[in-house]
């Protein structure tokens, strides 16, 4: 599975999106697109990534840049865990 897919189900998952997740591509928007990400959300979703991905992310690693779209969270991630 890539990271893209992997991204995609933690926020169909956490979102609840109903089955748009599938439809999200690198360049999607997330924050002021998803009505459903807010401040509570973003923490499940990155308590979610540690998990799936055994990763630590720490406070000063989450910028508004990180989640601008799918395609930075992604990326974010792969630097994580060094791809």
């Amino acid at each position: 599975m890539s990271v893209l897919e992997a991204v995609r189900g933690v926020l169909e998952d956490t979102l609840r999106l109903g089955g748009r997740a599938k439809n999200l591509e690198q360049s999607t928007p997330l924050f002021g697109s998803l009505p459903e990400l807010d401040s509570p959300a973003v923490v499940t979703i990155i308590t979610t990534i540690e998990e799936d991905f055994g990763i630590v992310i720490d406070d000063d690693e989450i910028t508004a840049e990180t989640f601008e779209t799918v395609g930075s969270l992604c990326r974010f991630i792969e630097q994580k865990i060094g791809s």
